[in-house]
């Protein structure tokens, strides 16, 4: 984001991650102009929630029509914004369109009245909209992340107003334009190209009835004081270190191919990505060592390139950050395995980089890596793989890699601190599955019917005849 253009709004200019060169640049908006587009939103809710759902499906389903057909357009637009590769873009724009036809299929089911036997008058529970939400967003799944929330929040009947993060503005307006193509009434979702400073003054302002961010612990902490202080509600999805347990009957080939996948998805730069991999003293070298070579597969490339599976960080900022991580890992006595050198070309570029002999109080351990950095950490049994893993201020995801499924199934569910839990398989999202976390990693959840009713007013009905007044006559 630049500085304001001539005491109008900021402008936003793109930077090209894999070059460092600019790109194309946005006029903001005041202010003013942000608190103007959520009032209209607001407006907007009261026609939008008497649509029926079969007329909010039809359009739904028309933006992912939308997104389909513009799905290499899109796709490119985030490679340039933050370089996200062409074929993970693409994918991504896949997931969104089918989101919309997910809702579109059952949120009439999800937000069906819940009859109440109280023995006599008619009881029932309802779920209706509340508003205008606004969403914060960041910027690792520009698409993603708001038709995440964007999609059950509108099919219930709410508008929303996006504040998308600064470095993906053309992400940004083009969701915008997709919900407009598709038939949407005006105003029923509005992006508001502001920076973070105007957040304040939207979740303050009475269009605003509620917030969903994801993003930073920091971000969450003051997103959720703000909201606490109007008393408006929140749904936050934050930081993640998901640990992946590697048990000492996993097949170490096996269990590398899993950690890998889940430690690269979108350059390691992923809230669920997985990042610390502890694994138990009797498989613990050769699982780091078949995991180092499977790392080593993710080379760096051009993201437009469709073979290339590692793309550049989203910023040479960010990209630095990982490096200080990693330096100060090793500082503290960890051990590279590969990687961990920053090349010589311009661009925001960072290896496959895996660490072992990590432990608690190291940078690789205590915070999250936002990059492609693996950690590995030994532990002697089971029961310190699991002491290990909940060693954390994060609960998003979690997985074990194991030969027993049974053994690992009772670890998801009974052992492990996290709102998701996989075994023998990455972690990710689904529209099938409630999504968010504990601890530090937020709170509420997205998706599902858990998701579509967080932004509702869960409303008790109950109803009889008038009784008849004493003495009434005929």
């Amino acid at each position: 984001m630049d500085d304001t253009d001539g005491g109008h709004g900021p402008v936003f200019t793109a930077v090209d991650p894999a070059t460092g060169r600019p790109g194309r640049s946005y006029p903001g908006m005041t202010p003013d102009q942000a608190l103007a587009a959520a009032q209209a939103a607001r407006a907007a809710f009261e026609g939008w929630r008497r649509t029926s759902f079969f007329e909010r499906a039809r359009l739904m389903r028309a933006a992912g029509e939308v997104l389909r057909r513009r799905r290499d357009e899109f796709a490119a637009l985030m490679t340039a914004e933050m370089g996200k590769t062409l074929t993970e873009g693409r994918a991504e724009i896949e997931k969104c369109a089918g989101a919309c036809d997910h809702f579109a299929d059952h949120a009439e089911a999800m937000l069906a009245p819940q009859p109440v036997d109280m023995g006599g008058p008619r009881a029932q529970v309802v779920f209706r909209p509340i508003g205008t939400v606004l969403a914060v967003m960041p910027w690792n799944f520009p698409f993603w992340q708001v038709f995440r929330f964007a999609a059950p929040a509108l099919m219930a009947g709410n508008t929303g107003v996006l504040k998308h993060a600064s470095n993906v503005p053309g992400c940004a307006l083009a969701i915008e334009q997709v919900f407009a193509e598709a038939g949407f009434p005006p105003n029923v979702f509005r992006t508001v190209l502001v920076g973070s400073d105007a957040v304040k003054a939207l979740i303050e302002d009475d269009a605003v009835a509620a917030v969903s961010l994801t993003g930073s612990v920091e971000a969450g902490r003051k997103v959720a004081a703000q909201a606490g202080a109007v008393l408006k509600k929140c749904v936050l999805e934050l930081g993640g270190s998901d640990p992946y347990l590697v048990l000492d009957d996993a097949d170490p080939e096996a269990a590398a191919e899993v950690a890998a996948a889940a430690r690269m998805v979108n350059g390691g730069q992923s809230c669920i990505a997985g990042k610390r991999f502890i694994a138990l003293s009797g498989v613990r070298e050769a699982f780091e060592q078949a995991l180092a070579r499977r790392m080593a597969d993710y080379r760096m490339g051009d993201p437009n390139d469709p073979a290339t599976k590692l793309g550049p960080m989203q910023s040479i900022e960010a990209r630095d950050a990982i490096h200080d991580q990693v330096r100060r890992s090793l500082e503290a006595g960890a051990r590279l395995l590969c990687g961990g050198e920053i090349p010589d070309r311009p661009g925001a570029w960072y290896p496959a980089t895996v660490l072992t002999n990590v432990r608690p109080r190291m940078p690789a351990f205590d915070e999250e890596v936002f990059g492609p950095v693996a950690a590995v950490i030994e532990a002697a049994d089971e029961a310190e793989a699991i002491r290990l893993a909940n060693d954390s201020p994060f609960g998003l995801g979690s997985g074990v890699l194991t030969g027993d499924r049974a053994r690992g199934e009772r670890i998801a569910v009974d052992e492990l601190e996290a709102g998701l839990s996989f075994v023998n398989q990455n972690v990710r999202s689904d529209v099938r599955l409630p999504f968010g976390g504990v601890k530090h990693s937020g709170y509420g959840r997205e998706l599902t019917a858990f998701g579509i009713r967080e932004f509702v007013n869960i409303k008790s009905v109950v109803a009889q005849d008038l009784p008849r007044a004493a003495g009434g006559t005929e």
